[in-house]
């Protein structure tokens, strides 16, 4: 399994919150998403057959793209 968190600079209430969790959650392979509104911080856990590619590019597609990130496993 990996997982990443990262920092998405576009998340700025509970609705952005709500959002990135259930579109990465609908990937198939996700197995984690948890996103914090304070810090802005995301939680990713997959395997496959989800990528971080895939993860990123369904961030950027509902327009909350990942910024940094902050740990790789």
């Amino acid at each position: 399994m990996s997982s990443k968190t990262f920092v998405v600079p576009n998340i700025s209430c509970g609705h952005c919150v709500h959002t990135v969790e259930m579109e990465v959650g609908d990937l198939p392979g996700v197995t984690s998403v948890k996103a914090d509104q304070q810090s802005r911080r995301v939680t990713v856990e997959w395997e496959e057959p989800a990528s971080w590619e895939q993860i990123a590019a369904v961030l950027q597609e509902i327009n909350y793209p990942p910024a940094n990130t902050i740990q790789i496993s």
